[in-house]
């Protein structure tokens, strides 16, 4: 006879058995929680000893002075779009005052004028020429290619800063994109 023609000893290995996953279940909720209430507890403990613990921002408190920014000169930004293509292309400002090291912004307008979608792609150019190794672009429409759906209208930012080390003979710098189409195919609107 063997181990398994016993029905009496497989109903009780049976009943060993879910005795066994009801535990084991119970400890894996347990486990579960355990680890769940780590997180508040790990939190709290870190409060009381002091050990990396957040402190919450104190308003009061002002920002640090940006220390790169140059306040003793000041630099005049002149801007200029022009357009070669189905556009209306203009800076939303003609120029600014900046100091150097200072992060500013600027924004360009484009109206694409057709009924059609438009594929296009400006190219910067500074005068004077020596000022473009000083003119820092941290974000520009010119770093990508802009596509213009019929008739649709776009503020495009420039974000940017002067570097400090700008020669200090350089009072005035414009900054001039041409915007232009990029491929000339009629794509029609789908």
């Amino acid at each position: 006879m063997s181990q398994h023609d016993d029905p009496l000893q497989d109903q009780e290995e049976r009943g060993l058995n879910r005795v066994m996953l009801r535990k084991l279940l119970v400890v894996a909720v347990l486990m579960f929680g355990f680890g769940y209430a780590l997180i508040p507890v790990y939190r709290k403990i870190c409060e009381v000893t002091g050990v990396n613990f957040l402190t919450p921002k104190d308003v009061t408190v002002e920002a640090p002075a940006n220390t790169q920014i140059d306040k003793s000169r000041t630099i005049t930004v002149e801007f200029d779009g022009n357009a070669q293509g189905p556009w209306r292309f203009r800076p939303t400002v003609t120029s600014m005052q900046v100091h150097p090291g200072e992060m500013t912004q600027v924004t360009y307008e484009v109206v694409n004028t057709q009924s059609r979608n438009v594929d296009a792609q400006a190219i910067p150019s500074y005068a004077p020429q020596q000022s473009a190794a000083f003119f820092k672009k941290v974000e520009c429409f010119c770093f990508t290619q802009q596509t213009l759906g019929p008739n649709q209208a776009k503020q495009m930012p420039v974000v940017f800063y002067i570097d400090p080390k700008l020669p200090k003979d350089v009072t005035t710098i414009t900054l001039s994109y041409t915007f232009f189409e990029i491929n000339g195919k009629d794509k029609t609107a789908g």
